[in-house]
This record gives structure tokens, C-alpha cells and sequence, in this order.
């Protein structure tokens, strides 16, 4: 397993529990490896290190794998053995799922919203969460807890750029992935703010180019992925 120094509290934590703080250095390290997170949904593990390897050699290091297929965590699995890249597990919604996918080798995690369980799953597992947050309200409770980084979800429903560019501007201090809704067109209008890190879209890996194993073509949309540049 490729080490970035996250995949281990033997390695980073020691026994304690992950703090909130710690979480959002990590989840903004990860960010900022590249301006998009591929949100992947992989229905054959047989598809995971080619996928991998095809994204992360696009400069795309950074990938959720969504736990919404059986093949989920044999995919997460598998992603976690190739060079180069960071494995996350997406749609964690229980503590289950938290426990899940960091046995599988998830190096981070990332969930559609959050909820007191979810947070303290991650915390005790020592798995970084990029929680998510629609509103206001919603992202200054993460705020409150010490979750500074976030993801935006669902950030087309939500209002787009133009609500999160209004949330930034009393919340300065959150910085977000918005996802959901988010695309080639539309990815550089999110990047154009300053309290946006990346944006996640799954635009990068198409079912129909994952069910013929394309794996050219998938790199070739993570290059243009990977040089995606704010609309500013």
C-alpha cells in the first residue's frame, strides 16, 4: 500500500481519537491535490486497479469510491495497492460504513451529510471525513464542531455557485468540494471562488466508458480534468 502518511493511527494518531482539526488538515491536503475528485461507482472490482491506474496517471491522484455497489470495498481494496493514488470511501451514511471501509483500506471518507454517529465513527476510527453541508446552518454546525473543510452536497439542487459563493461570504473560514450536479461545464464556475479547494463529479469516469474497460479514454478526461482552470 502506497503511504501518504494517512493510511495508519498507529502512524499518525497513536491511540487517540482523530479531532475534527486533524481531520480537516487532512481533508485539505487531499483536495488540493487536484481541482476534481472523481466520484466513482464501480460495479466490477475487476475494474479497480486499470480505473486507478488510468485516473491517477491523468494527475487525477484523489478518488471516492462510492460505497452504492457490492463491489465497493473489493474496489477500495484494490485501489489502495496503486502508486500514486488516495483512496476514499463515498456515501458513508452509518458507522457501519465507516468501519467498513477503513478495513478495506479507505484513506478518507466522504458523506452526503452528517450526523452526530457518522462523526464519531470517523473520530474514533481515525478516518478523515469530508462531511457534507447544504446550508448555512448545516456548515456552521460542522464549523462548530472544528470541521473547517466540507463538502458542498448537492451543489446543482443547492443553488450552484452563485449559493455557495453567498455562504463564503459571512463563512469565509469553510472551504468545500461541492458535488452533485457539478460537470465539465460547470466545474470551472465552482473553482473560480475562494472557498472552493476541488470540485468532485464522476463526469471523469462514464459508466459507458467503465463498462468497456476504455481506459485511455478515461485517462484522456482526467488530463482535462486535471487542467481544469476557474471561470474567472
Amino acid at each position: 500500500m502506497t503511504d501518504h502518511g494517512l493510511n495508519g493511527p498507529e502512524k499518525t494518531f497513536g491511540n487517540k481519537y482523530m479531532t475534527p482539526q486533524d481531520a480537516s488538515k487532512i481533508t485539505r491536503e487531499i483536495c488540493s491535490r487536484a481541482p476534481v475528485i472523481p466520484v466513482l461507482v464501480v460495479r466490477e472490482a475487476t475494474a479497480a486497479r486499470p480505473l486507478a491506474e488510468a485516473l491517477i496517471a491523468g494527475g487525477l491522484p484523489a478518488l471516492e469510491v462510492t460505497l452504492r455497489t457490492p463491489a465497493a470495498l473489493d474496489t477500495i481494496r484494490a485501489m489502495a495497492d496503486v502508486p500514486g493514488g488516495i483512496v476514499g470511501a463515498g456515501t458513508l451514511i452509518t458507522p457501519a460504513d465507516v468501519r467498513a471501509a477503513k478495513a478495506a483500506g479507505a484513506q478518507f471518507g466522504v458523506s452526503p451529510g452528517a450526523t452526530d454517529a457518522l462523526i464519531q465513527a470517523c473520530e474514533a476510527e481515525n478516518l478523515p471525513l469530508l462531511a457534507g453541508s447544504a446550508t448555512a446552518t448545516e456548515a456552521m454546525r460542522l464549523l462548530e464542531r472544528g470541521y473547517d473543510v466540507q463538502k458542498f452536497f448537492p451543489a446543482g439542487a443547492a443553488g450552484g455557485a452563485p449559493a455557495l459563493k453567498a455562504i463564503g461570504a459571512p463563512l469565509p473560514q469553510i472551504a468545500f468540494c461541492p458535488t452533485g450536479g457539478v460537470s465539465a461545464a460547470n466545474a470551472g464556475d465552482y473553482l473560480s471562488l475562494p472557498n472552493v479547494l476541488c470540485v468532485g463529479g464522476s463526469w471523469v469516469a462514464p459508466a459507458a466508458l467503465l463498462a468497456k474497460g476504455a481506459w485511455d479514454e478515461i485517462e484522456s478526461l482526467a488530463r482535462a480534468a486535471a487542467t481544469t482552470e476557474s471561470a474567472a
